[in-house]
């Protein structure tokens, strides 16, 4: 079961090869037990691989691979491929993704996702799926080791928690932005939110939590603090708590900067401790 603390980036798949390399070494070295990847189609593999080879100890896991961008065929030919160690370190969080991103394809999510499971020789051990809402819980319940749910709130993790049982791997993303001054702090969150709050997936799911439409449309401070947790490192380590304390296995951070920023290695560092 992974447990601990991992890390969600974009740059840990997109970004230069070499940089990523060091990076993923120094996660490891600080204590970090995942590194999770992104996808919005392309070769999501070899990334992978990287964190494999990058690592020794660290989980790579993906978040998520896209049903609708990757092919069952590709996934069983890379899993057949992979060393006996490497599987064992590797987690392939799997998602639905949105209507918006994906076109007319975007039919019967559920049906789609359960098909994409029926057709995979991944082990459900190494499976977990995406799930907000709670007939995707009951998939992730059924059909794999539990659920990685992205955007959400310690109250949706225990939600998550209470759905899937106690056996099962509960593994929140937790946007945070390591910044005390509120005003600056919530501009760059409201600058990653903005996208999302156009995507009905999410809408839905934080409309179940009890945030109202005003809250979407105006990303309100009251939305915003609920997705994002902002501060020092001991704001952001006592959000990490809520999740553990609502029945999250693991949380994985995702360090919001603004747009064509560094990768923020100082960041992860500070954070290693939570």
């Amino acid at each position: 079961m992974l447990t601990g603390t991992g890390i969600w980036s974009p740059l840990l798949r997109y970004g230069d090869p070499a940089e990523i390399g060091d990076a993923v070494a120094e996660l490891e070295s600080w204590g970090y037990t995942a590194v999770w990847l992104p996808d919005v189609g392309g070769d999501l593999f070899d990334a992978v691989d990287r964190i494999l080879a990058a690592s020794s100890t660290l989980t790579a896991a993906t978040g998520i691979l896209n049903i609708w961008k990757q092919t069952t065929e590709a996934t069983n030919a890379w899993w057949s491929g992979l060393q006996p160690a490497d599987r064992d370190r590797t987690l392939l969080g799997l998602g639905v993704s949105h209507g918006p991103f994906i076109g007319a394809d975007y039919t019967r999510p559920l049906a789609a996702m359960r098909t994409f499971v029926d057709a995979l020789d991944v082990p459900a051990e190494h499976l977990c799926i995406a799930a907000l809402g709670p007939k995707m819980l009951q998939l992730a319940k059924d059909r794999t080791a539990g659920t990685h749910p992205y955007l959400v709130t310690p109250e949706h993790t225990a939600i998550a928690r209470e759905a899937l049982g106690p056996a099962a791997l509960v593994a929140p993303e937790q946007g945070v932005v390591l910044e005390t001054d509120p005003a600056a702090a919530r501009a760059i969150a409201r600058s990653q939110l903005g996208g999302y709050a156009t995507l009905p997936n999410y809408v839905n799911n934080w409309k179940r939590l009890g945030f109202t439409d005003d809250d979407v449309t105006s990303l309100s401070d009251r939305l915003v603090d609920a997705l994002v947790v902002w501060g020092d490192v001991d704001a952001i380590a006592a959000r990490v708590a809520e999740h553990r304390a609502a029945g999250a296995d693991h949380v994985c951070l995702q360090v919001l900067q603004q747009q064509g920023e560094p990768m923020p290695r100082s960041t992860w560092k500070a954070l290693a401790g939570v």
